[in-house]
């Protein structure tokens, strides 16, 4: 089943007046295959802020202006069940579910409701850092733009 075609593009964050921080070069996610909408870019980090939490920023490292804001989702929607599909499990080389770091992307609306994408999350590896943005498996249980509000 090929569920691509329901994926809509994302949008990365403009964040240009933010100061840029330093990443150490083991902190570096690969993308190998990019992210949808954005293939070509392959390098990011993880950044967290206390006060921003559980919202995390997936920083690209090449182009430091842009940023994807992104959330844990299974923390605050308990019937969230994603199905990574097993062939992306060994793209990524995770082995136990523990190995496995999975985000969701949030897209800002200003002036309505921000949403989160649940059928397409980022899924990385915690140890080898490797990343892809993955369909899941039950992808049409899910929406691209679940409401935010409905999620915190």
């Amino acid at each position: 089943m090929n569920t691509c075609a329901t994926i809509e593009a994302v949008e990365a964050t403009d964040v240009s007046d933010l100061e840029p921080l330093p990443v150490q070069s083991e902190n570096v996610i690969q993308f190998p295959l990019g992210i949808l909408g954005f293939e070509k870019i392959k390098r990011f980090a993880l950044l967290e802020s206390p006060q921003e939490l559980p919202f995390r920023w997936l920083q690209v490292i090449d182009q430091p202006n842009l940023a994807f804001l992104v959330l844990p989702a299974t923390q605050f929607l308990p019937s969230y069940q994603p199905d990574v599909p097993a062939d992306d499990v060994k793209f990524l080389g995770i082995s136990q579910p523990e190995d496995a770091l999975l985000f969701n992307i949030v897209t800002l609306r200003p002036g309505g409701v921000s949403t989160v994408n649940l059928k397409g999350p980022v899924v990385i590896n915690r140890f080898t850092l490797k990343a892809k943005q993955v369909v899941l498996a039950n992808a049409a249980e899910y929406s691209v733009q679940h409401p935010l509000t409905k999620t915190i």
